[in-house]
């Protein structure tokens, strides 16, 4: 059920259940509950209208999939009578009250809360980063990011001024962690080809990688990829330049700023995408939890069970939780967790004890260009090219919340290939329907 909170009819309610942002954690944890029938009324708010499956959001820039596959409304995944879907923005959480405030005036009150907020982008103060670069968060970016670039290319093509089409051709990705490595290499496949068709000169496409580290994939959990996403930056149709110990200090509509060996560097540009960083969610900041309870980046502290201490009938999982134990912010942890929660909100109900969260890596995926990733699956076998991209197609579409596709044979034929045989498929097995 979908009600949407302009509807001012409907001022305050009760739930047993209320579920605040339907990130991965949010939305599995409702998918769990119902798929499990769960009884008691639960209540899921969000103010977007779709689920947003990031790793696959590349796929909707470059057109390989359709925005309906990767971004599936929210009225469509929950068929669910006790589950109740509310569009709107949570603008005040009172915990002591147990009750919920959202920006419409709508009001509701709970038993139980879920938090799977997520993160925000984080500028770091940089002079014009959030007014002028382009975000890559969610299906409206992505939407947004493409009729930008469709523009600069056809612009492109219509003028005779050398350095106005380099400038209209140079794409800027801040960033070097995962998000940028991805979109840098989608871009540096894709680009060139549109431009071609468009009659233009692919080679005239340049994809640049701007960060301050001085190696892509510092501290990331895919810094196990490090060396193929190297090579693989390389390769692309125009290769992926890859500027270090370059720290961003302005950027405009026209061009972006950097230090590199203590020289000031400007970048003529006119699309700076910005993937260097991220920050708790503002609402996470505003609960009324001692500073005890939050770690340095003002994440919240959570038992084994997901619970707040403080606050015991308070659920938290994805970029807001954070336990003893390290965890990456990856969708794989965000909807483990969410079904950890679902778990244990059911054990709640019939009285019986909670179980700890359970998380198990499988590995990490890394998108490397149009059909080409890298994996590291188990932290044993490092796979790259075609067979990797197969994998880590069938290993997504299998987790999509919605059965648009039957990866499952594709994914256990290549997971037995590789298990077996302890090595990647041979070229002659490479061949899979799809």
């Amino acid at each position: 059920m979908m009600i949407n909170s302009n509807d001012n009819s409907r001022k305050s309610e009760h739930y047993t259940t209320a579920i605040v942002g339907a990130g991965f954690t949010g939305l599995f944890t409702a998918l769990h509950l119902c798929h499990h029938n769960y009884s008691r009324p639960t209540v899921l708010i969000d103010p977007k209208e779709r689920f947003v499956f990031k790793p696959l959001l590349y796929e909707v820039l470059s057109g390989e999939m359709e925005v309906d596959q990767v971004l599936p409304r929210y009225e469509e995944l929950l068929d669910c009578g006790n589950i109740t879907y509310i569009q709107g923005s949570v603008e005040e959480i009172d915990l002591q009250k147990r009750q919920l405030k959202l920006s419409s005036g709508l009001g509701y009150s709970y038993e139980n809360l879920v938090l799977g907020l997520g993160s925000v982008a984080s500028y770091f103060g940089i002079e014009g980063a959030k007014e002028n670069t382009l975000a890559f968060r969610d299906g409206e970016d992505a939407i947004a990011l493409r009729n930008h670039l469709r523009q600069r290319l056809q612009l492109a093509t219509q003028t005779e001024d050398e350095m106005i089409r380099n400038q209209l051709l140079t794409v800027a990705v801040v960033g070097a962690g995962p998000s940028g490595i991805e979109i840098a290499s989608t871009l540096a496949d894709w680009l060139p080809e549109w431009y071609r068709q468009l009659g233009g000169n692919p080679s005239e496409v340049r994809v640049i990688i701007l960060d301050m580290v001085s190696e892509i994939l510092t501290g990331d959990i895919n810094v196990h990829l490090r060396e193929k996403a190297q090579a693989a930056l390389k390769q692309r149709v125009v290769p992926v330049e890859v500027q270090l110990e370059a720290k961003v200090s302005r950027v405009s509509p026209q061009y972006v700023e950097y230090q590199q060996n203590n020289q000031q560097q400007k970048l003529a540009t006119e699309t700076v995408i910005w993937t260097a960083g991220n920050a708790v969610h503002p609402l996470s900041k505003t609960l009324q939890i001692s500073s005890e309870q939050r770690d340095k980046q003002s994440r919240l502290r959570v038992t084994p069970t997901l619970q707040l201490r403080e606050f015991p009938e308070v659920f938290v999982g994805g970029d807001s939780a954070v336990l003893d134990e390290a965890l990456p912010p990856t969708a794989q942890v965000a909807y483990q967790q969410g079904i950890a929660i679902a778990n244990n909100l059911m054990a709640l109900a019939a009285n019986e004890p909670l179980e700890p969260s359970q998380i198990k890596l499988r590995g990490t995926l890394l998108k490397l260009g149009l059909e080409v990733a890298a994996a590291n699956l188990f932290e044993r076998f490092l796979i790259a090219g075609q067979p990797a991209h197969l994998i880590r197609q069938g290993t997504y579409l299998e987790l999509l919340p919605t059965p648009i596709h039957n990866f499952k044979a594709t994914v256990d034929w290549i997971m037995d290939e590789i298990f077996n045989d302890h090595a990647p498929p041979s070229p002659s097995k490479q061949k899979v329907s799809r």
